[in-house]
Parts: C-alpha cells; structure tokens; sequence
C-alpha cells in the first residue's frame, strides 16, 4: 500500500469554519478567511494539532493512514501482494464471490481512519468531508467512471432522528459534487430496524441485515438497467453492502458496486 498523492488528500481545497459569501471579491474574501483563521484557528482534523489550513490532517496523521492502492482484487477492493499486469480476484473473492460487483475502499479501516470515521459519524465532526470525498472520488474513479447513480447506506428512520445525520449521505451528496454522477439519496429505505453492527460475526451480520432494505417502488424507474455505486463509511464483512446489492438488483439495476471510505483488511485476504 503506498501513499496517494498530496494534491488528492492533505492538500484540500480550503474549507473555512463556516461558508464565504459567493459574491465577495477575491480582495475581501481573503480578508474573510484570514478573519475565520483568526477567530478559528485551523487544526489537523484527526489530533488537533495546529496546521496552516482547515479540513486538513497534519503530517504525523497522514502517516497512520494505510491507502488501498493498485494492486487490488477487482472484486472485493482489498490489497494484493503483487501485480500480474491483469484483472485479479483473491482467494476470498473466488472462495465466495459478493453480491455486489465491485468494492473500492480509500483506506484500510485502521488507527488514524478509524478515528477519523468515528468523529465524523458519531461525535458530528464535519469539517473533514471536502477531504473524505476526494478521498472517495480518487479510490472509487474506476466505479464511477460508467456509474449512473449514487446511493447512500440508509438509516432507519428512529436512528437518524437521534443521530441527525446519515454520514453516508453527506458523503453520497459529496462524491456526487466532485464526479458529476447524480445522487438519489431517499430512494434506498431501511425499512426494519436494526441492531448495531459492531461486535457481531460475518454470520450474525448477515441476518441482522437481512430484509431490512426496500426501494421507493414509486421510483423503481430510475434503477431499470442502471449502473449503481452504493456509498457507505466502512466495509467490515460486506453484509450491510451485500443485503442493499441483492435489492437494488431485485429492482432492476443491472450493475451494483460499493464505495467506501474504508475496509476490513484481514491479513490472509492478500494472498492470491
């Protein structure tokens, strides 16, 4: 796993506390910024340390990331030891082939990014989502290239009431903005309730998620024969991603990838 380049992460277009005026001139908006800086100092966005720009991680941050970079298995998105110069599948991806057809993840799910994406999604620490969508748009450009649709991971309704925010919205909404493939955000619906994920196995994962997804039926029109990209924060086992595959396929989209800031890396998976 290598680096991705700084001008697609640690350098991100500036983010301030709170909006600029679209129309101020060049002149007053820098005096704009410079006023927010004053008021808000910009710091790294995972340990808070003092950085010259808001939205951004400072350098011993970005080390701890592990990008997922070529090669990958197409299938899984998960890193492989060397690279054939050809399409490659993992022993996990042929042992037990997904429903969805291809995953793509920025990260592994791993010290600093878990941080990252625990803030963000339960302590309302925003200010990192400029950086997390071209962090996606550069893991995902492959998926996206031929993509027709984004749509996000859906909360349940009572979680979203609590929580405010569906993370994997915001970051549906955010790819969306960068790559120019629409996003349709309400037509997945979590229709049952359930438990948290965290701390159960693959198999309790898969019939927590079971028949706990539908689709809009009044929109089923925009799924017929369509390339989808499900958006999600983290792929652990794959079972949330899995059970969303298996329904927009049922409505009628013809091809269903996944997108994720990050992924579960187990050791034995990078093996051919």
């Amino acid at each position: 796993m290598s680096d991705v380049s700084a001008d697609e992460g640690r350098v991100a277009p500036r983010s301030a506390p709170w909006p600029a005026s679209g129309g101020l001139t060049a002149p007053f908006r820098a005096v704009f910024d410079a006023v927010a800086d004053l008021l808000l100092p910009p710091v790294c966005i995972g340990c808070r340390t003092s950085i010259d720009r808001h939205g951004q991680l400072c350098g011993a941050c970005w080390s701890k990331i592990d990008f997922i970079t070529s090669p990958i298995c197409d299938r899984l998105g998960i890193p492989l030891p060397f690279e054939t110069g050809e399409v490659m599948l993992s022993a996990a991806a042929m042992a037990d082939p997904p429903a969805y057809d291809r995953a793509r993840a920025a990260a592994c799910y791993t010290t600093t990014m878990r941080e990252l994406i625990q803030s963000f999604k339960y302590r309302d620490r925003q200010e990192g989502l400029p950086l997390f969508g071209r962090w996606l748009a550069q893991a995902g450009s492959d998926i996206l290239a031929d993509a027709d649709l984004l749509i996000p991971v859906p909360l349940h309704r009572s979680k979203l009431w609590s929580r405010r925010f569906n993370q994997s919205a915001l970051l549906t909404s955010e790819v969306a903005r960068l790559s120019g493939v629409p996003a349709e955000v309400t037509l997945l619906k979590r229709t049952r309730k359930t438990m948290s994920q965290v701390g159960l196995s693959a198999d309790q994962r898969r019939r927590n998620v079971s028949g706990a997804f539908g689709v809009d039926a009044k929109r089923t029109e925009s799924l017929k024969g369509a390339s989808v990209v499900v958006v999600d924060d983290v792929i652990t086992t794959g079972a949330t991603i899995e059970a969303c595959a298996r329904v927009l396929r049922k409505a009628g989209a013809a091809r269903v990838d996944a997108l994720a800031l990050a992924r579960a890396v187990e050791p034995t998976a990078w093996a051919l």
